[in-house]
């Protein structure tokens, strides 16, 4: 079984970290490509463009729909499909994220998308 944990890009690597996934689909603002570990950057994954821009506009009350539209987006995707395959075949996973908001942002609604009752019985 897989451990998926969440971790901002800002925040320092850790051991315990495993595979480490960015999952935004741009650079995270003010880090180098230096100072920024990582072991996969998997942009394909992440909301469309027009998802993103849509939800930035008003993040507090968009939220809720945000989440709907971006698993809607996420089970149209073969990419997202072989995205699962990828991270369940890890012991430890972290994705990794840019935004400020730890609670509303892409890569929670991809650790609810992966740790969901159904995908654990499949």
């Amino acid at each position: 079984m897989c451990t998926i944990k969440l971790k901002r890009a800002y925040d320092a690597p850790e051991a315990t970290d495993g595979f480490r996934i960015f999952v935004d689909m741009i650079w995270p603002r003010g880090l180098s490509h230096a100072r920024f570990h990582y072991n996969l950057w998997e942009k394909a994954i992440a909301p469309s463009s027009e998802l993103r821009e849509w939800f930035h506009s008003d993040p507090s009350s968009r939220w809720p729909e945000f989440e709907e539209r971006y698993k809607a987006e996420q089970q149209q995707s073969r990419l997202f499909a072989k995205f699962k395959e990828l991270v369940m075949q890890r012991p430890v996973v972290t994705l990794l994220y840019a935004s400020r908001d730890r609670g509303r942002n892409n890569a929670t609604v991809i650790y609810e998308t992966l740790t969901a009752p159904a995908l654990q019985t499949e």
